[in-house]
This record gives C-alpha cells, sequence and structure tokens, in this order.
C-alpha cells in the first residue's frame, strides 16, 4: 500500500512538473494558431473595410475639412464599443476612440485628409479628373485611417475574448499635409498616456523602417501694398507681386547657401486681379526642409530675411502665417523588428490578372528611373535607416512615446506619391489589398506588444536613448491654433 501511495505521489509529481514547464510552452505553441484564426477573420471582413476606404477616397476631403470622412470612422468605432472623445485640440474633425483599461496603452494612429487639385478616376491608367479642380487621395490616407480603425477594432474583440487587460487607442489625426494636426493635439497632452504609438503608411512597397524624416516649417508670407492703374499711375502704386517675386527670387538664390539635404519649395496663392491693376495684395506659400530641425531653423530665418527684404524694396507691408511645423521622425528599433516580423508573416500583395494590366499601363505613364530598386508588391524589403525625403507630423508624437511607422504596398510600385497615378491606385483594388495588409501587421504587433511586457520595456529604451539630452518644443506658438482655413483659396 506504502508503494502504491509513493507511486501515485510521484505521478503527481510528475504531473504538476509536466503542466509548470509545459505551460508557456502550450500558450507559446497556441499562439501562432490565434494569429491564424485572426488574419483569416480579417480577409473575411476585408471587402466591408475596404469599401469604406471607397466612401473616404470619394470624399476627398482636404485638412481640416474631413468631417463626413471623420464622422465615418467615428460611428464605426463607436458601434464596435469605443468611447469617443471628439474636437480635440479645438479640431474639429479630430478625435480619440479608446477601448478598456489598464496597461499597457498602445495608440494607433490613422489620417484621412486629401490633396488640392489631384481629383482622377479610380483604377485607370489615363489622367481623368473625377472631378474637375478637386481634391483626391494622392498620399493613400483614405486607406490610411480606415486600416488602422480595422487593426483597433480588431484588436478590441480579441482583448475581449482573450479577457486582456489593457487600452487601445485610435487616433483620428487631421490635415497632417501641412496643417501638423498631430503637433496641436500633442500640445493637448493627447499623447501623453501612451506606452507605444504605431502607424502605417501608403506606398510602392512594403517595409518596416528604421529611416527618420525631414523637419519642416511652412508659413503664408502675404503683402499689402498699394493698387494703381498699371499704365495712367504707375508711380503711385506698390507692387505686393513684386515683393512676392523678390522674396521668391532670394530664396532661389538662398538655396545655393544652405546644406543640400535642404528642400525648399512654394507656391504663388495670389498674385493679382488683372494686369492692368497694380496688385495691392499677394501672397506666397512656404515650405522649408532639413533632417535636423535646429539646423532648418537657421535656415528659417534667414527665409523670412528674403520676405523683409521683398517687402523693404517694394515698399509693402509684409505678414507671416506660420501654418505648421513637424520634426524629423525618431526611429525605434525594436518596434520596427517587430513590425518587419509580422509584416513578413501577412506577406505583400498579389495582383490579379486585372490588376496586372493595370499596373503594367500605369508604369508606363512615368519614369522608372530609380523605380526598379524599390522592388515589388509582392516582396517584403529589407529595413533601412537613414533619412526619407518627406516630412509627417507622426514624427512630433515619436519624440513624445516610442513609435514606429512602415508602409505596404498600395500604390503600383514605381508610383511616386502626391500624383494622379497615385489617387488611381488608392481608388481601386490595388490600394484595398495594401490597405488589408497594413490592418494585419498594425493588428499582429499589437498583439506582441499585449503579450510581451519585455518589448515595450525595449522600446521604452531605446526611446530615451535616442531621445536623451534633448527638450521636444515644436516651433507653434502656444499660443497659435490650428490654421483650420489653410487649404481655403
Amino acid at each position: 500500500m506504502l508503494i502504491r501511495r509513493l507511486s501515485l505521489f510521484c505521478l503527481l509529481l510528475a504531473g504538476l512538473a509536466l503542466n509548470t514547464f509545459s505551460l508557456p510552452f502550450a500558450i507559446a505553441n497556441n499562439f501562432p494558431d490565434d494569429r491564424d484564426d485572426i488574419l483569416k477573420k480579417m480577409d473575411g471582413r476585408a471587402d466591408y473595410y475596404g469599401e469604406m476606404s471607397r466612401r473616404i477616397w470619394e470624399f476627398a476631403e482636404v485638412g481640416y475639412k474631413e468631417n463626413n470622412s471623420s464622422n465615418l470612422l467615428k460611428a464605426e468605432l463607436k458601434a464596435a464599443g469605443f468611447q469617443i472623445q471628439e474636437n480635440v485640440a479645438e479640431i474639429p474633425t479630430a478625435f480619440v476612440a479608446t477601448f478598456g483599461t489598464g496597461k499597457p496603452v498602445i495608440g494607433i494612429l490613422g489620417e484621412y485628409d486629401a490633396l488640392p487639385g489631384l481629383s482622377q478616376i479610380a483604377f485607370i491608367a489615363e489622367k481623368r479628373a473625377r472631378v474637375a479642380g478637386g481634391p483626391g487621395h494622392g498620399c493613400g490616407h483614405n486607406l490610411f485611417g480606415v486600416a488602422s480603425a480595422f487593426a483597433a477594432i480588431t484588436l478590441k474583440e480579441y482583448m475581449v475574448e482573450k479577457k486582456l487587460s489593457g487600452t487601445i487607442k485610435f487616433y483620428g489625426t487631421p490635415a497632417e499635409e501641412g496643417g501638423s494636426a498631430k503637433v496641436f493635439m500633442a500640445r493637448a497632452g493627447a499623447f501623453n498616456d501612451l506606452d507605444v504609438a504605431l502607424a502605417w503608411h501608403p506606398g510602392d512597397a512594403n517595409s518596416a523602417s528604421l529611416k527618420s524624416t525631414l523637419a519642416n516649417v511652412t508659413a503664408k508670407f502675404r503683402f499689402y501694398g498699394a493698387a494703381s492703374h498699371a499704365a495712367a499711375a504707375p508711380d503711385r502704386g506698390r507692387s505686393s507681386l513684386d515683393a512676392v517675386m523678390l522674396m521668391a527670387h532670394a530664396v532661389d538664390m538662398l538655396r545655393e547657401h544652405v546644406p543640400q539635404t535642404t528642400r525648399l519649395h512654394y507656391i504663388i496663392t495670389k498674385g493679382g486681379e488683372a494686369p492692368n491693376v497694380v496688385p495691392d495684395f499677394a501672397e506666397i506659400y512656404m515650405y522649408a526642409r532639413h533632417p535636423s530641425m535646429p539646423v532648418l531653423d537657421g535656415i528659417w530665418s534667414r527665409i523670412v530675411k528674403c520676405a523683409e527684404a521683398g517687402a523693404l524694396a517694394t515698399e509693402t507691408r509684409m505678414e507671416m502665417e506660420l501654418v505648421g511645423s513637424v520634426y524629423n521622425e525618431l526611429p525605434n528599433e525594436p518596434l520596427a523588428k517587430a513590425i518587419d516580423k509580422n509584416l513578413r508573416r501577412v506577406g505583400g500583395v498579389k495582383y490579379s490578372a486585372e490588376e496586372t494590366a493595370f499596373a503594367e499601363k500605369l508604369r508606363k505613364t512615368f519614369s522608372l528611373e530609380g523605380a526598379l530598386s524599390l522592388g515589388s508588391q509582392e516582396q517584403v524589403q529589407e529595413m533601412e535607416g537613414g533619412v526619407s525625403s518627406g516630412s509627417t507630423d507622426v514624427s512630433d508624437v515619436s519624440w513624445i512615446v516610442p513609435t514606429s511607422e512602415f508602409r505596404t504596398a498600395t500604390y503600383v510600385p514605381g508610383t511616386p506619391g502626391h500624383s494622379w497615378q497615385a489617387v488611381s491606385c488608392t481608388g481601386g483594388p490595388i490600394g484595398r489589398k495594401g490597405l488589408t495588409v497594413a490592418a494585419k501587421t498594425l493588428t499582429l504587433t499589437a498583439i506582441d506588444l499585449l503579450h510581451d511586457p519585455k518589448l515595450i520595456e525595449a522600446a521604452k529604451a531605446d526611446f530615451n536613448k535616442r531621445r536623451a539630452g534633448f527638450e521636444y518644443r515644436s516651433r507653434i506658438p502656444a499660443t497659435q491654433k490650428p490654421a483650420l482655413n489653410y487649404r481655403d483659396k
């Protein structure tokens, strides 16, 4: 009897030991199965969210005017059980949708503004405006906001099913194209309680990123002169257009005397009313970019001097409205590696025969110089460091909380952003396929963060190391409100 009892006791201990040591192994082996189920579920919902992106593509609302787009996203998130905070930072189209309680707090960023003058019919390989002179989604933000919402809702359902603690915050962020909405939202403290932030962006390839971006400053310079008959009394006039042209010429001469990584570009938004009237008002809209904000500060001060010189030479008065300013992006290696792993699991985009025919025709409409090095829509590119040529207000978030951004192939490879070709892609099936890749990658990465506190710790350590000794300070004055009408003509 004693031997039998000892045998049973040993079997019990062995069973406890087996359970103790096999439990983590069991979780690890079940976790991939959970992921497969999640991806299959998302495939089943891809058409639904693709159609939502199509609706926002059709709205094509420019910065700070995205009422229909933001309302559509808010309604979807509210119906899914998220609590909605509206009018964030006194921006009518900015919102935060929150689900859950406790740690970790994971932010997922979404954008939805269009670009002026890029209206285009979807999925055709020729330039043809849908609405003459109208806006279009040449940067794919109709896909951006919807994919992020798709991920947030899927993640919420996963948390409920698994009874996980944590908080998911979807950020509806308008006016990325020059309006710097995230900067104002940051100033209002919207991102302060996050542990990490995740973002993605439409592109012509699939890749996680360790790249930084270009900091920028944008402003409208307005010149006020005196109107007069351009032939009968030109001496009485003081031309505001002359002031704009002198400023522009001075800026063009300045290009030779700034670091070569600088980018300067402008448009003349107002040049007068008639050739025979000396213009008493003119306006130039100026962008300046550089990889370093402190260096850009010095460049910008010289641009302001160019404007002052134009006013001085023409005896006009100059006013400057600072529209926006964003930092260069702060990469985060642990988050980027997690994204890269999940993006590779999800895979790239496969074209149908119809999509392949469209892509081949579209590629003939732009230069392919350098495009072949970008890879294909099916591949996932290797992560790269360095500096990209664009700017984004996601960058300001990255100086407040660990942040990582990736891209998926929503355009035909080689397609330049901010083009009619990009709009044709973002409104069609190619764009929607890239949307699904992005949503899946965001979801899987957020699940990693929910299950692995060490990943968050590593992201924070990398963030603190890169940011050491630096104090984030926006170049937008603390008293300045968002330029809600900056797209008005």
